[in-house]
Protein backbone atom coordinates (compact mmCIF):
# COMPACT_ATOMS: atom_id res chain seq x y z
CA UNK A 1 0.00 0.00 0.00
CA UNK A 2 1.33 3.03 -0.52
CA UNK A 3 1.81 5.78 2.14
CA UNK A 4 -1.18 8.57 1.37
CA UNK A 5 -3.97 7.88 4.11
CA UNK A 6 -6.36 4.91 3.83
CA UNK A 7 -10.02 5.10 4.23
CA UNK A 8 -10.88 1.32 4.22
CA UNK A 9 -14.22 -0.08 3.07
CA UNK A 10 -15.97 -2.86 4.52
CA UNK A 11 -15.06 -6.15 5.06
CA UNK A 12 -16.09 -8.38 1.67
CA UNK A 13 -17.33 -10.36 4.72
CA UNK A 14 -20.55 -7.76 5.35
CA UNK A 15 -23.71 -8.11 3.28
CA UNK A 16 -26.48 -6.22 2.12
CA UNK A 17 -29.90 -7.41 0.64
CA UNK A 18 -28.56 -11.32 0.83
CA UNK A 19 -25.43 -10.17 -1.22
CA UNK A 20 -22.03 -10.26 0.50
CA UNK A 21 -19.11 -7.44 -0.71
CA UNK A 22 -22.23 -5.38 -1.59
CA UNK A 23 -21.36 -3.00 1.27
CA UNK A 24 -17.85 -2.78 0.81
CA UNK A 25 -18.20 -1.82 -3.11
CA UNK A 26 -20.75 0.45 -1.72
CA UNK A 27 -18.16 2.37 -0.04
CA UNK A 28 -15.96 2.23 -2.59
CA UNK A 29 -17.86 3.99 -5.08
CA UNK A 30 -19.08 6.75 -2.13
CA UNK A 31 -15.11 6.97 -1.45
CA UNK A 32 -14.60 7.55 -5.59
CA UNK A 33 -17.36 9.89 -5.87
CA UNK A 34 -16.11 11.63 -2.91
CA UNK A 35 -12.50 11.47 -4.78
CA UNK A 36 -10.88 9.91 -1.89
CA UNK A 37 -10.38 6.18 -2.95
CA UNK A 38 -7.00 5.63 -2.16
CA UNK A 39 -4.35 4.94 -5.70
CA UNK A 40 -4.05 1.32 -4.25
CA UNK A 41 -8.12 0.33 -4.90
CA UNK A 42 -8.08 2.33 -8.48
CA UNK A 43 -6.62 0.35 -10.62
CA UNK A 44 -9.08 -3.14 -9.81
CA UNK A 45 -12.20 -0.35 -8.99
CA UNK A 46 -15.37 -1.49 -11.03
CA UNK A 47 -13.14 -3.04 -13.65
CA UNK A 48 -11.63 -6.55 -12.37
CA UNK A 49 -11.40 -8.77 -9.28
CA UNK A 50 -14.48 -8.58 -6.34
CA UNK A 51 -16.03 -5.48 -8.09
CA UNK A 52 -16.07 -7.04 -11.40
CA UNK A 53 -17.21 -10.50 -10.68
CA UNK A 54 -19.99 -8.64 -8.41
CA UNK A 55 -21.36 -6.30 -11.47
CA UNK A 56 -21.71 -9.67 -13.39
CA UNK A 57 -23.57 -11.99 -11.31
CA UNK A 58 -25.95 -8.82 -10.45
CA UNK A 59 -26.05 -7.86 -14.61
CA UNK A 60 -25.02 -4.44 -13.62
CA UNK A 61 -22.56 -1.89 -15.72
CA UNK A 62 -20.27 -0.07 -13.20
CA UNK A 63 -22.23 2.85 -14.68
CA UNK A 64 -25.41 1.77 -13.05
CA UNK A 65 -24.48 1.22 -9.76
CA UNK A 66 -22.43 4.22 -9.54
CA UNK A 67 -25.61 5.92 -10.67
CA UNK A 68 -27.70 4.32 -7.70
CA UNK A 69 -25.18 4.83 -4.65
CA UNK A 70 -24.45 8.60 -6.57
CA UNK A 71 -28.84 9.04 -6.36
CA UNK A 72 -28.89 7.12 -2.36
CA UNK A 73 -27.77 8.72 0.39
CA UNK A 74 -27.99 5.58 2.84
CA UNK A 75 -27.28 2.23 2.48
CA UNK A 76 -30.66 1.31 2.89
CA UNK A 77 -32.21 3.37 -0.08
CA UNK A 78 -29.46 1.12 -2.40
CA UNK A 79 -30.25 -1.87 -0.29
CA UNK A 80 -33.45 -1.16 -1.28
CA UNK A 81 -32.87 -0.77 -4.85
CA UNK A 82 -31.06 -4.07 -5.28
CA UNK A 83 -33.74 -5.79 -3.89
CA UNK A 84 -36.12 -4.54 -6.06
CA UNK A 85 -33.83 -4.07 -8.99
CA UNK A 86 -31.06 -7.17 -9.09
CA UNK A 87 -33.00 -10.44 -10.05
CA UNK A 88 -30.84 -13.49 -9.97
CA UNK A 89 -31.38 -16.32 -9.38
CA UNK A 90 -30.57 -17.69 -5.66
CA UNK A 91 -27.92 -20.06 -7.76
CA UNK A 92 -25.97 -17.23 -9.43
CA UNK A 93 -26.30 -15.50 -5.70
CA UNK A 94 -24.29 -18.62 -3.92
CA UNK A 95 -22.42 -18.71 -7.05
CA UNK A 96 -21.14 -15.51 -6.21
CA UNK A 97 -20.60 -15.98 -2.59
CA UNK A 98 -18.64 -19.13 -3.63
CA UNK A 99 -16.09 -17.40 -5.82
CA UNK A 100 -15.31 -14.86 -3.14
CA UNK A 101 -14.95 -16.91 -0.28
CA UNK A 102 -13.12 -19.57 -2.18
CA UNK A 103 -10.63 -17.55 -4.25
CA UNK A 104 -7.49 -18.11 -3.80
CA UNK A 105 -7.77 -21.29 -2.15
CA UNK A 106 -8.40 -23.43 -5.39
CA UNK A 107 -6.21 -25.23 -7.09
CA UNK A 108 -4.68 -23.11 -9.96
CA UNK A 109 -1.53 -22.24 -8.88
CA UNK A 110 -1.28 -18.72 -10.67
CA UNK A 111 -3.84 -17.79 -8.01
CA UNK A 112 -1.96 -19.67 -5.08
CA UNK A 113 1.33 -17.73 -6.56
CA UNK A 114 -0.40 -14.03 -6.41
CA UNK A 115 -1.74 -14.23 -3.23
CA UNK A 116 1.77 -15.33 -1.56
CA UNK A 117 3.25 -12.35 -3.21
CA UNK A 118 0.55 -10.14 -1.86
CA UNK A 119 1.18 -11.85 1.70
CA UNK A 120 4.96 -11.59 1.70
CA UNK A 121 4.11 -7.77 -0.06
CA UNK A 122 2.29 -7.15 3.14
CA UNK A 123 4.52 -8.59 5.73
CA UNK A 124 2.11 -10.93 6.31
CA UNK A 125 3.82 -14.11 4.80
CA UNK A 126 4.02 -15.91 8.48
CA UNK A 127 0.11 -15.58 8.41
CA UNK A 128 -0.99 -19.73 7.79
CA UNK A 129 -4.90 -18.61 8.41
CA UNK A 130 -4.30 -16.29 5.49
CA UNK A 131 -6.24 -18.88 2.91
CA UNK A 132 -8.05 -16.79 0.30
CA UNK A 133 -7.84 -13.40 -0.88
CA UNK A 134 -10.83 -12.09 1.35
CA UNK A 135 -9.06 -13.38 4.17
CA UNK A 136 -5.90 -11.23 3.05
CA UNK A 137 -7.85 -8.05 2.60
CA UNK A 138 -8.97 -8.09 6.20
CA UNK A 139 -5.54 -9.14 7.35
CA UNK A 140 -4.19 -6.62 5.50
CA UNK A 141 -7.11 -3.69 6.22
CA UNK A 142 -6.20 -4.60 9.65
CA UNK A 143 -9.87 -6.20 10.39
CA UNK A 144 -8.10 -9.57 11.30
Amino acid sequence: MSSEAIIYPRSPRETMSGWPYLPRFVDKVRLHLAGKLHPDYQPNFCQRGFDAAWLKAAGLTAEQFIDVVRNAITDGQVADWVAKNVKVAPEEKRAFERFLVQHGREEDASLRAVLKTRKENAGLAHRDDIQSFVDFIDADEKRG
